[in-house]
């Protein structure tokens, strides 16, 4: 008789995190579709979170930072557990103008400098610096999968990631464990990218982008918001993470599952010309193919809540994240 079959099996420790509740966690973008949703989790179990504003402050959790001009208040930044830097101008919230396209990119590589420098230059500086990024950093990939191991692309947006990210130097030469979360389109009702197809679709206006074919890497608000936890907290983790559910679809597979989900006929076609004479430029984002694939944070042991499109679909319709 084996001794060892009567000794019940000792269950895994979980993993003590590297933020535990009652940290001070300072996060830039707040007022923003993943900022405000990231900042209601982390108040929701404990934590103490740091709004960096631009304007003058007018709540106690918020403190001043001016990105472009390099500045920053130390004294919130000192002894936090975390910064979390999601600030931006909206890449699809306007033409990409020649002026507009300096704005995006001085907003993203200027404010990560100024926030990296700054925490960097602590005497007790964070256990980890989270900044945002975006799975543009692939470029237009058609049918190719691509994980954190891809190179950039080519263009605007994927030259844009590359000089974001790279203005992280200074807090990773510092020491201090840095995080690219590479995020992919986000399913939510009330913003983002994702935001304005839902009434379009209620309505019964909805319908595929083009031919359709192109593929959109999607991530449920819920998930995203648990990802960017799972790497503030996980010691061991650090460089890129595709923030994307494990199975990207094309355009044509989720306007038909937006249309199960609400209901609705999904009859109408944008024509790729149309688009782009709409758009301009940002139209080659909407009918370019990103392919990207979440290896890195499936590695980690990250699990999904809403892998799913009509998951995600349900839960931004219940506003469940």
């Amino acid at each position: 008789m084996n001794d060892d079959a009567s000794v019940p099996p000792v269950p895994p420790v979980p993993p003590v995190p590297s933020v535990p509740p009652g940290s001070r966690v300072v996060i830039t973008g707040a007022s923003g579709l993943i900022g405000s949703a990231l900042t209601r989790s982390l108040m929701a179990d404990g934590y103490e979170v740091v709004r960096l504003v631009r304007r003058e402050p007018r709540a106690r959790d918020e403190a001043r930072w001016d990105p472009e001009a390099g500045r920053v208040d130390a004294a919130a930044l000192e002894g936090c557990a975390a910064v979390v830097n999601l600030a931006g101008a909206g890449v699809a919230s306007r033409r990409w103008t020649k002026a507009y396209k300096a704005t995006i990119r001085r907003s993203r590589v200027l404010g990560t400098s100024t926030l990296a420098k700054a925490v960097a230059s602590l005497d007790a500086p964070p256990g980890v610096f989270v900044n945002g990024s975006a799975i543009g950093f692939y470029g237009s990939t058609g049918d190719r999968v691509v994980d954190e191991s891809a190179p950039a692309g080519e263009g605007f947006l994927p030259s844009l990631c590359v000089e974001w990210e790279g203005a992280t130097e200074a807090a990773s030469a510092a020491g201090i464990r840095t995080v690219f979360a590479r995020t992919g389109l986000v399913v939510a009702r009330d913003g983002g990218a994702w935001g304005p197809l839902f009434p379009l679709f209620k309505a019964g206006l909805g319908g595929r982008m083009g031919d359709g074919r192109q593929y959109w890497s999607f991530i449920a608000l819920r998930d995203e918001v648990a990802a960017l936890r799972h790497l503030i907290d996980s010691p061991s983790l650090s460089g890129p993470f595709n923030l994307t559910a494990p199975e990207p679809l094309t355009n044509r597979e989720i306007t038909a599952a937006m249309g199960r989900v609400l209901r609705r006929p999904t009859l109408f076609t944008v024509p790729a010309p149309v688009l782009r004479l709409v758009l301009g430029e940002v139209s080659g984002d909407v009918l370019g193919s990103t392919r990207a694939v979440p290896a890195r944070l499936l590695e980690s042991g990250f699990e999904f809540a809403h892998p799913g499109i009509e998951e995600a679909i349900r839960s931004a319709e219940s506003r469940s994240a």
